[in-house]
């Protein structure tokens, strides 16, 4: 698994960047003070996923997407509140045979399958040790849970969207998809009490 920041500039050679702490060390930080400036952020970040055709999707994500807002809020009686929100776009998991990722030995796309598949399998070990109250949740074996680690477990909220594909050809994928919000809706966060929205 490697860690890139979309924001950073274009380089010859991309950047992997390391996890320190739940936070990605080194990557840039864009200051915005409205909605339309993390819109815009955020669009920019999006155009420079990598998108590559499969067999299964022409516009397929060959990667997970993890947004952060830092926020600071201030009120007129002077108390201050931060926070962090992560807006993920997981990629979809593939089966290597009908995506055609294992066409080519070698090629990135088996690759790219390959590290998704593995980062959602820990995803989901993860929440079902959440979900039985385990006291030792294997965070650390994905780049992903790791970054994760405070919104799905301690004081946070998680809420998952899904999208499904309504083909028949699609059944298995998005049978999958709804199996792992299900696993997400049930794990039982300790929100903040004194959090209001």
């Amino acid at each position: 698994e490697t860690v890139r920041d979309l924001l950073a500039p274009k380089q010859k050679e991309p950047q992997h960047l390391k996890i320190n702490n739940n936070e990605v060390v080194g990557n840039l930080l864009v200051e915005a003070t409205s909605r339309e400036e993390v819109m815009k952020i955020l669009k920019i970040a999006q155009s420079k996923r990598c998108i590559r055709a499969t067999n299964s999707n022409a516009d397929s994500s060959r990667s997970h997407m993890v947004f952060t807002i830092h926020f600071h809020v201030s009120s007129t009686s002077g108390s201050h509140r931060s926070g962090k929100l992560h807006i993920c776009d997981l990629a979809g998991s593939e089966r290597l045979g009908k995506s055609g990722a294992n066409a080519v030995v070698g090629s990135n796309l088996m690759k790219e399958t390959k590290n998704i598949n593995s980062s959602l399998s820990v995803l989901s070990n993860v929440i079902e040790k959440l979900q039985r109250g385990d006291k030792n949740v294997p965070f650390r074996e994905s780049k992903l849970t790791m970054l994760l680690q405070n919104s799905l477990g301690g004081n946070s909220k998680t809420l998952a969207v899904v999208c499904c594909n309504p083909l028949e050809s699609h059944f298995h994928e998005s049978l999958c998809s709804l199996r792992f919000a299900d696993k997400v809706n049930k794990v039982d966060l300790k929100a903040a009490a004194n959090f209001v929205c």
